[in-house]
């Protein structure tokens, strides 16, 4: 498969025959064009024969392969992953296939990542998501430890005086995070608790602020904690007209994008970074959600969630 900027591309190709059609030898366009009179002999069989489309380089794929694994052992192999989740040497000691075999009929099959299977069933994980920004927000709490005065032992390391003087227990912070479904833009904030009052009075300022940046939230899904089953918070959705939606019993690959976002939250900010104070943390927290939503390319959506939300720019968030 030659590369876009090649000598040899299927418009070189087209420029080979139009010299053959006006008459030159094929000998000769082969030396012009630097290639051999066989390769010249070819393109222009395959030109009399498909047109212009034979000029396109084609699949190096065999029409057939007599010699590849038959789908009854396939499907065992597939099977085997789904009811053990071991990898391609255990499977092959149970099916007597090759392992790297086995690795190109998981790969073929979209069973080669353990986490792409779903761990209750087996099944491959069915990824979903809306059409729209606002169609339907994810809502979770992340509870992280808060950080004593002077910084613990992140700072000062684990066996210094001022962290061992400083193990006392200093409570717990509960990040109140909601991750829009569509544009994985994320709104957080701080808190010292996660009662009722406190969760309402988040998603008003939540919901403000999505409706500030053009996006009307239309569902909002949740988990089953206990945090989530306040009558305050449905009666306030109901109010607001907003769907309310619950995952399943212990099924947390439901409300992934806001479990996903937790990950990433964890991994680039609350144990990256050094704090010496609660207070430090939740400053630079209000700027790392910033960064995440303007400047942060996403996998997922192939840029910075901003981008993909509705007339949004890197400095509207």
């Amino acid at each position: 498969m030659s590369h876009a900027n090649a000598r040899f591309t299927p418009a070189g190709r087209l420029l080979m025959i139009q010299r053959i059609e006006a008459g030159m030898p094929q000998a000769h366009v082969a030396r012009q064009m630097g290639v051999s009179r066989g390769t010249v002999a070819k393109w222009w069989r395959r030109w009399c024969e498909e047109g212009e489309a034979g000029l396109v380089d084609r699949s190096c794929r065999p029409h057939r392969s007599p010699r590849r694994t038959p789908a009854r052992v396939e499907e065992r192999i597939c099977r085997l992953r789904r009811s053990t989740r071991r990898g391609p040497v255990y499977l092959s000691a149970c099916t007597g296939v090759p392992a790297a075999t086995v690795w190109r009929i998981l790969q073929r099959n979209g069973l080669n990542r353990l986490s792409w299977i779903d761990r209750t069933t087996g099944r491959p994980v069915r990824r979903y998501e809306r059409s729209a920004p606002g169609e339907l927000v994810h809502l979770d709490i992340k509870k992280v430890g808060q950080i004593p005065p002077g910084g613990g032992w992140r700072i000062h390391g684990r066996g210094s005086p001022q962290a061992n003087h400083k193990r006392r227990r200093v409570g717990y912070t509960y990040l109140h995070v909601a991750v829009d479904d569509y544009c994985r833009v994320a709104y957080v904030e701080a808190h010292d608790d996660e009662t009722a009052k406190t969760l309402v009075k988040f998603w008003c300022r939540g919901q403000d602020w999505f409706w500030s940046n053009d996006m009307a939230v239309d569902e909002v899904l949740i988990d089953n904690g206990a945090n989530f089953c306040f009558n305050a918070f449905a009666e306030l959705l109901a109010e607001r007209r907003i769907v309310h939606r619950r995952t399943r019993p212990y099924r947390p690959q439901a409300n992934g994008k806001a479990e996903r976002f937790n990950r990433t939250l964890t991994d680039e900010f609350l144990y990256a970074k050094r704090f010496r104070s609660e207070s430090e943390r939740r400053i630079r927290l209000q700027r790392w959600i910033h960064d995440y939503n303007c400047h942060r390319h996403h996998t997922a959506v192939g840029g910075p969630p901003a981008s993909r939300a509705n007339n949004l720019t890197r400095t509207d968030i």
